[in-house]
């Protein structure tokens, strides 16, 4: 009788290192010392092995608003900005909140604040001055209002933000690739100036009624200014209170508001931490599950793409004893 006694120890046979499962020959020895595991910092290929492509034309000016204070606009800000220059791209962040600026804090470029562009209006100092430049990504500038707890002057307006941009653009380092400006909260003249210059606008909300209708409010504002270009972030979702119907789901926030989906991102306790220590999500590593959002929100704003939200399907109801005799 013709015995088939296998080549290899009866353990080894697995479909990873069995050779009868497997199309490729086994270059590595049967039972290889464990790996660590190993994690790099995030490059820029996250998708298909390939660098992003930048859609439009340069300088793209983006707004980020909601409305409604504390949905995470600037930390919105704050993270798709530092993807975007670690993706190879100039960016010029401009907090246009006036006397509570707090981008600088979330970045972690609180102490080399010495310039706004309020000085650079009046003459005090230059525009590159007044920017500054992350020494982690150098493709990363910040640029100021106005220092904290001062006022907006009377003459500053939608017409100054626009003459920035415009210093911007023709400045001698060159055409920046994206100029992300962080919108206060609210509707008043602080939004107005804010989204003057913008030609496209990201609407940050959470899935609560009070967020959404800022939002609702906030988009029809945008389209009469002419932004057309409007695209959505839900921020702070938890799968586990929209299975529970303790929360709308993304498609219901789709839904009423009506706008292309940019990312969705979930609620996770590291962003507290980050915050407090001037250090965004996307550096992280390991990356968290926000972070990875915002970089693929980002990706997507650079080649002007959107997702799809998909249904999270519901909690089945638990069954007592007494369901089995129709109770």
């Amino acid at each position: 009788m013709l015995s088939l006694k296998p080549p290899f120890p009866p353990h080894s046979l697995s479909p990873t290192n069995n050779p009868f499962f497997s199309f490729k020959p086994l270059l590595k020895p049967y039972f290889s010392p464990p790996q660590k595991p190993h994690f790099s910092s995030i490059k820029s290929l996250l998708q298909y092995n390939r660098k992003p492509q930048l859609a439009g034309t340069t300088p793209r000016v983006v707004v980020i608003t909601s409305g409604k204070g504390g949905v995470g606009k600037t930390t919105t800000t704050a993270n798709i900005g530092i993807s975007l220059a670690r993706h190879g791209f100039s960016v010029v962040a401009i907090d246009a909140d006036v006397g509570l600026r707090n981008l600088d804090l979330l970045l972690g470029l609180e102490n080399r604040v010495n310039y706004t562009a309020l000085e650079v209006l009046n003459g005090d100092c230059r525009l590159d001055q007044a920017l500054v430049r992350d020494k982690r990504w150098s493709h990363f500038e910040l640029l100021c209002i106005s220092k904290p707890r001062s006022k907006l002057p009377l003459g500053f307006g939608g017409k100054a933000l626009i003459w920035l941009v415009d210093a911007l653009k023709h400045r001698n380092e060159g055409c920046p690739d994206f100029i992300i400006i962080d919108c206060p909260a609210g509707i008043d003249a602080g939004f107005i100036t804010a989204i003057t210059p913008a030609n496209e606008a990201i609407l940050v909300t959470t899935p609560d009624i009070t967020a959404l209708r800022d939002a609702d409010r906030v988009t029809g504002l945008l389209e009469c200014d002419g932004i057309k270009d409007i695209k959505m972030i839900v921020n702070r979702v938890r799968t586990d209170m929209i299975q529970g119907e303790d929360m709308m789901s993304v498609l219901d926030v789709q839904e009423m508001l009506g706008l292309a989906l940019l990312g969705v991102i979930p609620d996770d306790t590291e962003v507290i931490r980050s915050t407090n220590r001037g250090y965004p999500l996307v550096l992280n590593k390991p990356p968290t599950l926000a972070g990875l959002a915002f970089e693929q929100a980002a990706w997507r704003l650079v080649e002007q793409d959107s997702m799809t939200a998909v249904m999270v399907e519901e909690q089945p109801k638990k069954r007592g004893f007494f369901s089995f005799f129709g109770g």
